[in-house]
C-alpha cells in the first residue's frame, strides 16, 4: 500500500444477506437464512474474482451482518462452490454505529478508515446503506436502493477522511446469489 495520497481507493457497499423474519427475537439478533448464507459466500467469490478483497471491513454489529461477513470471507478464500483466490486477512471492525444508521453516520464511520487502506468493505442495513450509495453518487445510484446481498462499488476521489456527498462515483454493482 501507499501513503494514501495518490492511490486509487475503492469502497464497496454491501447490504447484508437475507435474514430470518421473526417477531420473537430482537431485530439485532436475527440470523441469516440458508439462502442468505449461500448469497454471502457468492458475494465473497465475486469480490475475489474482481480483485476487490478488502483491506478493511466495517461491519454492523447485528448478527445478520456479522454472518454476512463470515460468508463473504469464506467465499473469498476459495470455499466451494465458487472459489476465489485467498487474500491477506483484512482488518475487521464491528461498528455499533453502523446498525440502523443514517447515511451521514455511515459516512462518518468510513471517514475513520486508515488513510493507507485502498479497499474498504462496508456491510450494513437499509435504508442507510442505499442512501449512502445515493449520497456518494446521486446520478448513478439505483433509485430502488440495494436489495439483500447487493454490492455497489464506489471509487472515492478524495482521502477517506475527506469523503463527502458526490465524492465516490459508482463503477460497478452486483447482486450475489448462491
Amino acid at each position: 500500500m501507499t501513503d494514501g495520497r495518490n492511490q486509487q481507493r475503492t469502497l464497496v457497499l454491501l447490504r447484508h444477506a437475507k435474514a430470518e423474519q421473526s417477531q420473537e427475537m430482537p431485530d439485532e439478533e436475527r440470523p441469516l437464512t440458508a439462502r442468505g448464507h449461500a448469497d454471502a459466500a457468492a458475494a465473497g467469490a465475486w469480490l475475489a474474482r474482481h480483485a476487490l478483497l478488502p483491506d478493511v471491513v466495517l461491519c454492523s454489529t447485528a448478527k445478520r451482518t456479522r454472518q454476512t461477513w463470515h460468508g463473504v470471507a469464506l467465499g473469498a478464500t476459495g470455499s466451494p462452490p465458487e472459489g476465489g483466490p485467498a487474500g491477506s486477512a483484512p482488518a475487521v471492525r464491528y461498528e455499533p454505529a453502523a446498525y440502523d444508521a443514517h447515511p451521514d453516520a455511515l459516512l462518518e464511520v468510513v471517514r475513520t478508515v486508515d488513510p493507507k487502506a485502498a479497499y474498504v468493505l462496508l456491510i450494513a442495513h437499509n435504508p442507510g446503506i442505499s442512501l449512502l450509495s445515493a449520497l456518494l453518487d446521486p446520478e448513478r445510484a439505483d433509485p430502488d436502493g440495494l436489495r439483500t446481498t447487493d454490492l455497489v462499488v464506489h471509487r472515492p476521489t478524495t482521502r477517506w477522511a475527506e469523503l463527502g456527498p458526490g465524492g465516490a462515483p459508482i463503477t460497478g454493482r452486483h447482486t450475489a446469489r448462491g
